[in-house]
């Protein structure tokens, strides 16, 4: 019972720092898909050069703990531009330019996804090269990788759980704050549990129906 009432206590607590981990996560994966899209992009270019640039970035990124990239940019980011940037932006930083690497891979197999010939048509049609991209095979594209885009998106809302190490109050730092304060490890951590399942298996709910839509 008075683990319930120091729940309920601390839930505008809790509820900020849930806020905070989805604003981190949502701004990240928009964040990271713009970038990638630019990333597949560069990957599927004939251009040697800019094939090969964009793939070392994906590489390197993929390559790397998540945990690692932010205390890099934690750090970095203050030295190159002279000022501290803050936590947050830190951590929004290395989580899109290290989800950017991830959602690559994504969206250029969605490319590849799209029949050749769509693109032959579009260019029958007077479209440039810009114009079919845009109107013709991204939509496609974006259509058959949707559930993928989502799937990490999940992930990527797990992974905020990381930023407690630059200080940033998300919720299982909140959750973790609550427990060290009260005495209430244990139960706050088995509070934790049910709403990241609740959230993450309701988002995965949304990408199987998704997945299924597709197959029809």
């Amino acid at each position: 019972m008075k683990d319930l009432e120091l729940i309920v206590d601390s839930m505008p607590f809790l509820l900020q720092g849930l806020g905070l981990s989805l604003l981190l996560a949502a701004l990240a994966a928009a964040g990271g898909i713009m970038m990638a899209v630019v990333l597949a992009l560069l990957r599927l270019s004939s251009n040697r050069f800019l094939s090969g640039a964009a793939a070392v970035y994906v590489n390197f990124f993929r390559s790397m703990p998540l945990i690692l990239v932010i205390f890099w940019f934690f750090f970095l980011v203050p030295m190159v531009i002279g000022r501290p940037v803050g936590s947050f932006y830190s951590a929004l930083i290395a989580f899109t330019l290290f989800e950017a690497a991830h959602y690559t891979e994504i969206i250029r197999a969605g490319i590849l996804s799209v029949s050749r010939g769509q693109g032959w048509a579009a260019a029958a049609t007077g479209l440039t090269y810009g114009q079919s991209l845009r109107h013709v095979i991204l939509p496609q594209a974006f259509r058959n990788m949707t559930p993928l885009l989502l799937t990490q998106g999940i992930i990527l809302f797990q992974d905020t759980s990381l930023v407690f190490v630059v200080s940033l109050s998300d919720f299982l730092t909140t959750v973790t704050i609550v427990a060290r304060n009260e005495g209430r490890l244990v139960s706050m951590y088995v509070f934790a549990a049910p709403v990241y399942f609740a959230l993450c298996f309701a988002a995965s709910r949304v990408v199987g129906g998704l997945q299924k839509k597709a197959i029809r």
